[in-house]
C-alpha cells in the first residue's frame, strides 16, 4: 500500500502545478487559530480538496477544506485551509497525505497550529504556545507499514521534531509584539471527548503543557519527509483537574478567535525574517 503513496503524491502535485506555476517554500496547516490567515495570502490559486486527487474532505464546521497558494509576507506558500482529524474517522494516511504533497511541491518548512487545553498552571486562556516537543498518545503512527525510501527513511530521528531556530525566532517576534507566548510540550490524544480529571492529572504528570487532538500525525510525516517544523497551540481552555468546569465548543472557538490575531502576527513576523 505504502508503495502506491509516492505515485499518488506525484499525481496530486501534478494537479496542483497545473493550477499554480509557483514553487511554495512554506506549507501552512491553518488549524484553529490561523484560519483567517488564508485571507491575508495573496492567492494565485484556491483549489478545493475534492479537486485534488487523493485528498479527503473536511467535516469540521470551522474548517473550509481547500488548498490556498500564493504569497504571504514575501514568501511563496501553500496553505491547508482546514485539516483532517482522527476523530472524524479519517485514517492516519488520509490526514497526512497533504503534507507529502506540500513536500513534493517544494516546501522546506511546515507551520502548524491548533487549539489546545492548558495543563500548565502558569499558562492562561488565549496564550500562545510555541511547541518544543510532543508526546504521541493517539495510539497510531502514520509511518507504520512498508517504508518507501523515496518518501523518507525507515527510522526517522525525532531528537528535534520542532526546529529550535524557528522556535527562537517565533518567541522573539512574540516578545517584540508584547504577546504572551511560552515554549511547551504538546500531547496528542484522539478525542473527540475532552479528558477526565484523572487523565488531565496523568497528562500533566508525564510532562505535557497542552493537550489537543491533531498536529502530531502531520509533524511525524513532515519529519519523515525532511521538512523543518514550527508548531503553535492557542490555549483555549484551562484543564486544571482541581478547578475544572464544563467547556462549551462556542467558548473554545471564541477564545481562539480572540487569540488568532496574535498568532497571525507571529507567523507573519517569522516569515518576514526567514530566508524563505
Amino acid at each position: 500500500m505504502k508503495h502506491h503513496v509516492w505515485e499518488q503524491v506525484q499525481e496530486a502535485a501534478g494537479a496542483v502545478r497545473g493550477r499554480f506555476p509557483g514553487k511554495p517554500r512554506v506549507g501552512l496547516v491553518l488549524g484553529t487559530g490561523l484560519g483567517a490567515l488564508a485571507r491575508e495570502i495573496e492567492a494565485e490559486a484556491t483549489i478545493p480538496y475534492g479537486e485534488i486527487p487523493g485528498f479527503s474532505t473536511s467535516t469540521v464546521e470551522t474548517h473550509k477544506g481547500q488548498f490556498v497558494l500564493g504569497r504571504l509576507a514575501g514568501c511563496e506558500v501553500v496553505a491547508m485551509e482546514g485539516r483532517f482529524h482522527l476523530y472524524e474517522g479519517y485514517s492516519a494516511a488520509q490526514i497526512t497525505f497533504p503534507i507529502r504533497v506540500m513536500k513534493e511541491l517544494g516546501c522546506e518548512l511546515l507551520i502548524v497550529s491548533n487549539a489546545a487545553g492548558g495543563l500548565n498552571p502558569h499558562f492562561s486562556k488565549g496564550d500562545i504556545v510555541v511547541i518544543e516537543d510532543h508526546i504521541n498518545l493517539m495510539g497510531l503512527n502514520p509511518l507504520i507499514g512498508p517504508n518507501d525510501e523515496r518518501l523518507g527513511p525507515r527510522f526517522p530521528d525525532l531528537i528535534e521534531p520542532y526546529d529550535r531556530g524557528f522556535q527562537d525566532l517565533a518567541l522573539a517576534v512574540a516578545r517584540e509584539a508584547n504577546v504572551a507566548a511560552h515554549r511547551g510540550v504538546y500531547v496528542a490524544v484522539t478525542g473527540p471527548n475532552l479528558e477526565t480529571r484523572a487523565e488531565y492529572r496523568f497528562l500533566r504528570a508525564i510532562g505535557a503543557d497542552v493537550v489537543g487532538m491533531s498536529t502530531v500525525p502531520e509533524v511525524l510525516t513532515a519529519v519523515h519527509a525532511g521538512l523543518k517544523v514550527l508548531g503553535f497551540s492557542i490555549v483555549t481552555d484551562m484543564c486544571l483537574p482541581d478547578a475544572l468546569h464544563p467547556v462549551q465548543l462556542e467558548e473554545i472557538i471564541a477564545v481562539a478567535n480572540q487569540a488568532e490575531g496574535k498568532l497571525r502576527s507571529i507567523v507573519r513576523g517569522v516569515l518576514e525574517r526567514s530566508r524563505f
